[in-house]
């Protein structure tokens, strides 16, 4: 399925009996479903497995490109969404496989293209861009504090004198259910926010101050941090390659391919608390 989406779409929440591929050549995608929320930059992918519930949501203009799998096609595929790097060579399948109703495996050119995909799936690098939740309700009283203001600038000790709960006790409780600190988490909430505005057409200087950085220099070097490059050349869609492409802070274990990602989070952002 190919769409042109205008920034601020929403595709309400629904569900399909089969895996999904959704890709963007142009604009951020933000996925939310019951168990958390995936920001996808542009010619990046997520991976959606068959039956799970999801809006997305749309920041830019948005060229989106959807593949629809048989279940029985990615059986060793994750259960959870990832999202991930998309290569030139998937991202041209994925064009070209678009371009059919439907890839038979009774035509044997078809068929051909099938397998590629789903090996090229195989092999993929997946990227830390989702934003783990605690369930505990008195850490949850700060997450919906700073998803209403993500450049919320209080100290935690300051934020816990309004959710019950002492500053010792927070900072458990996010470890303990997000296996993040406190900071790392906060951290993650602002490049995703940062993220979202940019792609909604937002300078950088802009996108960083609303995301609660006290410089345009101090949001770069975060950024290079977590994601090898700069924001632009990263929502230009330019892959990093190398050491580069192994940002620090990312959730899964052994080697970076797409079939042994391992997600640890208690749980994640519900539907109702996507980012503003």
């Amino acid at each position: 399925m190919s769409a042109e989406l205008a920034d601020g779409h929403v595709i309400p929440k629904h569900s399909h009996p089969e895996d999904q591929l959704l890709f963007a050549s142009e604009g951020v995608m933000t996925l939310t479903t019951e168990q958390g929320l995936w920001v996808v930059p542009p010619l990046r992918a997520v991976w959606i497995p068959a039956d799970t519930a999801h809006s997305v949501a749309m920041s830019g203009r948005v060229s989106m490109r959807t593949l629809y799998f048989q279940p029985n096609l990615c059986r060793s595929f994750p259960r959870k969404c990832v999202v991930m790097n998309v290569s030139p060579l998937l991202r041209e399948l994925i064009i070209h496989a678009c371009a059919y109703a439907k890839l038979r495996k009774e035509n044997p050119a078809q068929k051909r293209i099938v397998e590629i995909i789903v090996d090229q799936l195989k092999v993929v690098e997946s990227i830390p861009l989702q934003l783990p939740h605690p369930a505990d309700s008195r850490a949850t009283r700060v997450v919906k504090t700073l998803f209403a203001n993500p450049g919320d600038q209080r100290t935690l000790e300051e934020l816990c004198a309004d959710c019950g709960a002492s500053k010792r006790t927070i900072q458990r409780l996010f470890l303990e259910e997000t296996k993040m600190t406190f900071n790392r988490w906060r951290q993650q909430l602002r490049l995703l926010h940062a993220m979202q505005r940019l792609a909604a057409g937002d300078k950088v200087t802009s996108a960083a101050l609303e995301a609660g950085y006290n410089s345009t220099s101090a949001f770069i070097s975060m950024f290079r941090k977590q994601l090898g490059t700069t924001p632009t050349r990263y929502l230009q869609g330019r892959i990093v390659r190398g050491a580069d492409a192994a940002p620090s802070g990312a959730t899964s274990t052994g080697d970076s391919r797409m079939p042994q990602t391992r997600f640890t989070f208690a749980s994640l952002v519900p539907s109702s608390q996507r980012l503003p």
